[in-house]
């Protein structure tokens, strides 16, 4: 968030902070939404690399078009062996899963 933005908001009373704060997340918590995020966005970037659509990937997975998109999206009810056998299943090596959980990208919801 930008400062000007930030102090406008803190000067009419508002408190900015991160989802953490505000969650009040232990360190394990927050490592854990990180590397499901990362997953997540790795599926995302595979299978736009591989030119397939959600429900290809769906099909592949004998699941649900909006249940690829839950994946994708980080949604919670996503399980992180859900995330890897999509990745697998996509051909994702476990150098190609050590790489995503490396990344230092940050996760943008949409």
């Amino acid at each position: 968030m930008r400062k000007i933005k930030q102090k406008a908001l803190e000067a009419k009373g508002w408190r900015v902070g991160s989802a953490e704060e505000f969650l009040e997340l232990a360190p394990e918590e927050i490592a854990f939404v990180e590397l499901k995020l990362r997953l997540s966005d790795a599926l995302k970037a595979r299978r736009e690399k591989l030119k397939l659509s959600q429900g290809a990937v769906a099909k592949q997975l004998r699941s649900s078009q909006s249940r690829v998109a839950k994946m994708e999206s980080g949604e919670a009810s996503v399980s992180l062996d859900l995330l890897v056998r999509a990745l697998v299943s996509l051909g994702a090596t476990t150098n190609d899963l050590a790489k995503a959980i490396q990344s230092k990208k940050k996760h943008v919801a949409a």
